[in-house]
């Protein structure tokens, strides 16, 4: 009775495994068949149309911690809004159907860039007695660069039977947030941020009474003419 429940045991097992074997079979005869161009339909993409896929339920913790508050003093200039399409990829090669992982990223992204007013010194600013007023801007500063997190989104991702790798998609966020911002600095956010926060500031002072505003990295010691110094 004990060989015929151990002989019984052995054939399932053995069963089993050849199960496997053979999913494992079909899979790669499948991946090879698609990347060859015999077929270009992922078969996640069938199960996930003929399977319903649950919601996924969202329980936060009750207690929120607030770790730090800062006062700013921040005048925003520049905003871009970008769009950016990331490849990331693990494990390809010949071996690629069983441990590959690739993905396909459309990033949305904005980078936010203007001056800290905080940063202003008094001998930053001066008030000619004729009106005119000396100032020198600090230096533009990138604010925000971040991605927006409702519209970025995995188009594509075609895994291995045990490819899966969890760091796959933030790194390719991480990456996405770095072009962005190398983007936006390339098409001169710095130099359209100090643009508008002059245009911005000179509108200010002359509402306050400033008859000229002039933007300049070394302040008079005393009155200039106004041939002296050019707007």
């Amino acid at each position: 009775m004990k060989r015929v429940t151990l002989w019984r045991l052995v054939s399932a097992a053995m069963t089993i495994a050849l199960l496997v074997i053979v999913a494992a079979l079909a899979w790669a005869v499948f991946a090879l068949w698609r990347d060859t161009g015999g077929i270009d339909v992922d078969p996640r993409a069938l199960w996930r149309q003929w399977v319903p896929q649950p919601t996924p339920t969202i329980i936060p913790n009750n207690v929120t911690v607030v770790r730090a508050v800062q006062r700013l003093s921040r005048l925003e200039t520049v905003s871009y809004h970008m769009e950016k399409v990331i490849t990331a990829e693990t494990g390809q090669g010949p071996l690629g159907f069983l441990f590959g992982d690739k993905l396909l990223l459309i990033a949305y992204g904005e980078v936010i860039g203007g001056v800290d007013l905080g940063s202003f010194e008094p001998d930053d600013v001066y008030w000619a007695e004729d009106g005119t007023v000396f100032m020198r801007l600090p230096e533009v500063e990138v604010f925000v660069a971040t991605l927006d997190n409702a519209r970025t989104r995995v188009y594509d991702r075609r895994t291995g039977l045990v490819g899966l790798n969890p760091e796959l998609e933030s790194e390719a966020r991480r990456e996405a947030e770095r072009l962005i911002l190398e983007a936006a600095l390339a098409e001169g956010l710095k130099e359209e941020g100090r643009a508008n926060a002059e245009d911005f500031l000179r509108a200010f002072l002359e509402g306050l009474g400033a008859s000229r505003v002039v933007f300049t990295d070394t302040l008079p010691l005393v009155q200039p003419t106004p041939s002296a110094v050019s707007e």
